[in-house]
Order: C-alpha cells, then sequence, then structure tokens
C-alpha cells in the first residue's frame, strides 16, 4: 500500500483540477455583436435607450414581474430598419445556482416576447434549458411565464428555468410600464 508523502498538495492539486473542469464547462456562445444580429437580423441599425424608473415605476414593475429589480439602470437595445422599430432586446445577467448565466430577452415591435437566447451558460450543460423549452415561451403574457402556471419545468433544470422566467417577466414588464412614454430612439 503506497501512502502520500503530502495529503495537502494532494487536495490542493484535487481542488485545482476540480476548479478546471467546471471552468471548462463554462460556455459563451454569442458576442454581443452577435447577439444584436439574433435579435434584429443583418443590417439592423441597433440603438441603446437607457432608463431610469424612479421608485413608483419600480414598485410597479417588481409587483407585475414578481422579481426586485437590483439596478436603478436598465437598458434595452433598440433595433431599426427603414425607420421601422423591428423590436427591443435586453441582456439579462443572473447567477443560477452558484454561476452566471446572460440571456438575451427579444421582444417584438409592440412589446410581444419573441425570442431567449442562451448567450453565456456557466453552470453544468445539463442544468441548461433547451431551445425548444424556450419556445414554448414566445408570445405569453407576464401572468403566463410561471412554473406553476402553464409552463413546465425541466427536471434537474429547475433554477435556470426560473431564472429564464424571471428574466422574462422582469423585461416585459419595464418595456411595458417604461417604454410607451419613451420618444422612439
Amino acid at each position: 500500500m503506497t501512502t502520500l508523502k503530502h495529503p495537502s498538495l494532494f487536495c490542493i492539486a484535487l481542488l485545482i483540477l476540480g476548479n478546471l473542469f467546471w471552468t471548462a464547462q463554462a460556455k459563451v456562445y454569442y458576442s454581443k455583436n452577435e447577439a444584436m444580429q439574433l435579435a434584429f437580423g443583418k443590417g439592423a441599425t441597433v440603438k441603446m435607450l437607457s432608463l431610469f424608473p424612479d421608485a413608483t415605476q419600480r414598485k410597479k414593475i417588481e409587483q407585475r414581474a414578481r422579481v426586485k429589480l437590483d439596478s436603478a439602470l436598465f437598458t434595452f437595445y433598440v433595433g431599426k430598419k427603414d425607420g421601422q422599430v423591428l423590436g427591443y432586446a435586453a441582456l439579462e445577467t443572473q447567477t443560477v445556482r452558484t454561476k452566471p448565466e446572460t440571456l438575451l430577452v427579444v421582444l417584438d415591435a409592440d412589446g410581444n416576447l419573441r425570442d431567449i437566447y442562451t448567450l453565456a451558460f456557466h453552470e453544468p450543460p445539463e442544468y441548461q434549458p433547451s431551445k425548444k423549452w424556450y419556445a414554448l415561451l414566445r408570445k405569453r403574457s407576464i401572468k403566463e411565464l410561471d412554473l406553476n402556471g402553464s409552463i413546465q419545468g425541466i427536471t434537474g433544470a429547475t433554477l435556470s428555468t426560473r431564472a429564464a422566467l424571471n428574466s422574462a417577466r422582469k423585461v416585459l414588464s419595464i418595456h411595458q410600464q417604461m417604454i410607451p412614454q419613451q420618444p422612439t430612439p
């Protein structure tokens, strides 16, 4: 039987290897520029629209979305082509379990949920919702975006699906509360 001469060094090596394994699974799928092409297509003009909801607006947004806003600033990307608004997009980053994910939440010109894309996912891949699951969310209202209602969760990815639904409700709520009062950029 072999004994380890330096068990603490062995433990440190195992921790480093474990961390490298999890880091290697982290995946970035799209850059910001690629994300804007996903949202609006090639040839679209994309402008940033920075929004600063006041206390009353924040309260209404949070009540409707059933999530807390973690910032006083929210940025929409507005896609236009030939002078027409194609839609709105928002980058949403949040911690799923212990690591972040970044989603691109895309609304059509009327403010309906059009698509959600995973831009980066740093949790293990088996926790990531599929494109097929995201497609189930299209055109759903804020009230319908609920795991206890019309949306089925994914076994093993409950936290990821909950995070995606929270992001979608937040983006929809901010759009409904603030975009109608904004001049078109």
